[in-house]
C-alpha cells in the first residue's frame, strides 16, 4: 500500500491565517472609528454654552426704548416773556440800569408797556452783576457832574433816581475813584460863573444836605482854590 498523505492540521493552513489577519484588521478599524465618533460627540456637547438653572428660570429682558426728550421750559416761554427778558438783558448791559429801574421800565407806560408777569419773569431769569452797575452809574456821575460821594450815593438809592439797593450802592461808594476835592471846586466855579454866588454863599451850597453834599473839608479845598 502506498503511504496515505498526512492531512496538515487546521490551524497550519495558510488561508486560515489570511482570514484571521483580516478579521483582526477589521476589528481594529472600527474600534478606531468608534473612537473618534465618541471623541467627536463629546466635543460638540463641551462646546456648548451651559444653561444654569438660574438662567433657565430668569425672563427674557426687553431693551428699553430710548426715551423721548422732554420739551425745554424755554420752548413753553411766551413770546413776550422772552421779548422782555432781551430788554432786560440790553438795559443791564448798555446802560448799566438796576434790576427795580429795568422792572418799572419794562412795565412803565411810558417805556415798554409788558404785562407785570412778563417783567417778571425778565428779572427772575436775568442774571446780572447789579454792584459792578452801581460802580458804573458812580464814576459817571463822579465824572460827568461833578458830584459828591453822598450826593452820588443817595442818587444811586432814590426811587426817584436809579433804584439800586443799599447794599449795591454802598459798593460801589467803596470802590468808586474819584478826586472830590476837585468836584466839589468844579461846582463851585459852575455857581461862581452861573450864578454870581459869594464864597460863603457857595460853601452853604456846597455842603448843604438838600444842595451838594459834600464834607466840609471838600467845600473848604473848593472856596480856598476858586479864583486861583
Amino acid at each position: 500500500m502506498g503511504k496515505e498523505k498526512v492531512k496538515k492540521p487546521f490551524y497550519k493552513k495558510w488561508w486560515v491565517w489570511v482570514i484571521a489577519i483580516i478579521i483582526i484588521i477589521i476589528i481594529i478599524g472600527s474600534a478606531v472609528n468608534s473612537n473618534d465618533d465618541e471623541k467627536a460627540d463629546s466635543n460638540k456637547k463641551e462646546s456648548k454654552p451651559a444653561v444654569t438653572e438660574s438662567a433657565k428660570d430668569k425672563p427674557v429682558e426687553k431693551k428699553e426704548e430710548p426715551k423721548k426728550e422732554e420739551t425745554k421750559v424755554e420752548d413753553n416761554v411766551p413770546a413776550e416773556y422772552k421779548a422782555a427778558l432781551n430788554k432786560a438783558e440790553s438795559y443791564a448791559k448798555t446802560m448799566n440800569m438796576s434790576k427795580n429801574a429795568i422792572y418799572d421800565q419794562l412795565t412803565s407806560e411810558s417805556g415798554e408797556k409788558f404785562s407785570a408777569e412778563a417783567a417778571k419773569y425778565a428779572m427772575d431769569n436775568l442774571e446780572f452783576d447789579w454792584k459792578a452797575n452801581a460802580l458804573k452809574k458812580a464814576e459817571s456821575y463822579a465824572e460827568t457832574m461833578n458830584m459828591s460821594k453822598q450826593g452820588i450815593y443817595d442818587q444811586l438809592i432814590s426811587e426817584s433816581g436809579e433804584k439800586f439797593t443799599a447794599e449795591e450802592a454802598k459798593y460801589a461808594i467803596d470802590n468808586v475813584k474819584a478826586d472830590f476835592n476837585k468836584n466839589a471846586l468844579e461846582k463851585a466855579k459852575s455857581y461862581q460863573e452861573s450864578m454870581s454866588m459869594s464864597p460863603e454863599a457857595i460853601r452853604d451850597q456846597l455842603t448843604s444836605s438838600s444842595g451838594e453834599k459834600f464834607t466840609q473839608e471838600e467845600a473848604d479845598y473848593a472856596i480856598k482854590n476858586l479864583n486861583k
